[in-house]
C-alpha cells in the first residue's frame, strides 16, 4: 500500500478515454509532489470516486462521451469541499470556457498545450492561483457579447467607477497572481481587510470568483494582459 505524505497533492483524474487517463497519471506523477488517488470515466464514476479520495486538485475533462463535465461542478464542490477543479478540454468554446469560470472551476487547460502547461497549472490551482493560458484568455477576451449569466459589457461603467483606489489595487495583485496573505503585505493591510475588499469587489463587479474577476480585469482595462 503506497504511503502518501501529508504535503502530496492528491489528484482525481476525470476523463473517459482510458488511454488519456493513463497518460494523464504518467506525467503527473513523474513529477514529484504529485500523485494520483482517484479516476473515474463518468459523471457518476466522478461523483462516487470524489466522496471516496477527497482529492486537493480535479482534473476534469469537459467532454465526458456526451455528457458535459460541467453539469456535475456545482455537486462535485459539495461531495469534495476542499477540492480545486481545473478543467481539461478540447473544446475552443469560449462560451463554455466562460461557463466553467461561473461554475467555480479554478483554471481551463487545452489538451494540446505541452505536457509542462498542464504541470504548472495544477501547482498554480492547488496554491489558490488561477489558471487559462494565453491563447484562451485571448479567445475568452475577443468576445463581442454577454455569455451565458455574465453581466453586459455596456452597462459596466457604472460598476467600474465605484471601485475605490484600494479595490483596483488588490485587483492588480490579484492578476499579477498573488494571494490574499501576499496582498496584505504588499499593500500593509491585514489579509482579513483583504478578502472583506474581495467581497465588495465581488458584489460590486458582479463576479463570483477569483478567475472570474480575472478575466473581468482584462476585458475592463483593469489590468494588462501578460505579455
Amino acid at each position: 500500500m503506497t504511503t502518501i505524505d501529508s504535503k502530496t497533492v492528491r489528484i482525481m483524474l476525470v476523463d473517459d478515454h482510458t488511454v488519456v487517463r493513463a497518460g494523464l497519471r504518467m506525467l503527473i506523477e513523474s513529477r514529484p509532489g504529485l500523485h494520483v488517488v482517484g479516476e473515474a470515466a463518468t459523471t457518476g464514476e466522478a461523483l462516487t470516486v470524489a466522496a471516496q479520495a477527497q482529492p486537493d486538485i480535479i482534473l476534469l475533462d469537459l467532454d465526458l462521451g456526451g455528457d458535459s463535465g460541467l453539469d456535475i461542478l456545482p455537486e462535485l464542490f459539495t461531495t469534495a469541499k476542499q477540492a480545486r477543479v481545473l478543467m481539461l478540454t478540447g473544446v475552443r468554446d469560449p462560451e463554455e470556457h466562460h461557463r466553467a469560470v461561473r461554475l467555480g472551476a479554478m483554471g481551463v487547460v487545452v489538451k494540446e498545450k505541452a505536457a509542462d502547461d498542464l504541470l504548472k497549472a495544477i501547482e498554480k490551482v492547488h496554491a489558490g492561483e488561477v489558471w487559462l493560458d494565453g491563447a484562451l484568455m485571448a479567445r475568452v477576451l475577443g468576445r463581442s457579447g454577454p455569455v451565458g449569466e455574465m453581466t453586459p459589457v455596456n452597462p459596466e461603467t457604472a460598476r467600474i467607477n465605484s471601485l475605490t483606489e484600494r479595490e483596483r489595487e488588490v485587483i492588480a495583485l490579484i492578476c499579477e497572481g498573488l494571494q490574499n496573505k501576499l496582498i496584505g503585505e504588499r499593500l500593509f493591510i491585514s489579509e482579513t481587510t483583504v478578502r472583506h475588499h474581495l467581497t465588495s469587489i465581488f458584489d460590486k463587479l458582479g463576479v463570483t470568483n477569483r478567475l472570474e474577476l480575472v478575466i473581468y480585469a482584462y476585458r475592463h482595462g483593469l489590468a494588462k494582459l501578460p505579455r
